[in-house]
């Protein structure tokens, strides 16, 4: 049985004002409770991990490089990231992918980095809208899985978060049978790789995932929980979609 996961990417967001309220974050359903995670600028990373001491939330980065140290002007590693206290990173982020022009092969050394570090690495894919319309969605998001991800992969180790590019931050969602076929072919993917290990593997959806549709979302059976960006950085936003996944 797949725990849930209920992550927020800050982004570029947040000040130590903000961090106050992790605490009042509340994980419902007893031993069966989604997860939750927070990932905010590194800048906060050292001061989340104890404003989220003793509540049900884990701190994560929001990108690593994929060196140990050097010459990175700029860059955090994810040994640094470990050391916060921190406990997973996200890689793979369409901007990280757009904006540094990170290929999957970046990527794929930077989950390689984070399981270096013993962080869970969140593996970001998804597709254009461009690639949306056309009649080859599926399998370039299968060929952009397949080229981030490391062997080896356990479900304590990675997470899939598949956000459609062109539905982040713009309000626009796939249908629902969208993301179901999405993420049913991820699971078959995975299963077709790592073999029954591939079945514990959580895949999280993100998109402007908000309160008004996470529960239709959650319907889904390949949907583990979600990666969600700006209505994560309100108690009063990202608390009713926790309440969504555990009432899934």
């Amino acid at each position: 049985m797949r725990r849930t996961l209920a992550a927020g990417n800050w982004k570029m967001n947040g000040d130590a004002a903000m961090l106050e309220a992790l605490g009042h974050l509340q994980a419902p359903g007893g031993d069966s409770a989604p997860d939750i995670l927070i990932c905010p600028p590194s800048t906060l990373l050292v001061q989340a991990v104890a404003a989220s001491k003793d509540s049900p939330v884990s701190i994560g980065g929001q990108d690593c490089h994929s060196a140990e140290s050097g010459a990175h002007t700029g860059d955090v590693s994810a040994a640094m990231i470990k050391a916060t206290g921190a406990s997973a990173v996200i890689v793979g982020h369409s901007e990280r992918r757009g904006d540094h022009a990170e290929t999957n092969a970046d990527v794929r050394a930077k989950v390689e980095a984070a399981w270096g570090a013993d962080l869970l690495a969140i593996l970001c894919i998804g597709e254009s809208e461009v690639e949306r319309m056309g009649p080859d969605t599926l399998d370039i998001i299968a060929a952009q899985l397949d080229a981030s991800m490391p062997d080896g992969a356990t479900g304590e180790t990675l997470v899939i978060a598949y956000e459609p590019i062109w539905a982040i931050g713009t309000g626009r969602v796939p249908t629902l049978e969208q993301i179901v076929e999405t993420h049913d072919m991820i699971r078959a993917r995975l299963v077709t790789r790592f073999g029954s290990e591939g079945d514990s593997i959580r895949i999280l959806y993100g998109g402007s995932v908000k309160p008004s549709n996470a529960a239709e979302i959650f319907t889904a059976e390949n949907v583990d929980g979600a990666l969600v960006g700006g209505a994560s950085l309100k108690v009063a936003d990202f608390q009713p979609i926790i309440d969504a996944l555990a009432a899934s």
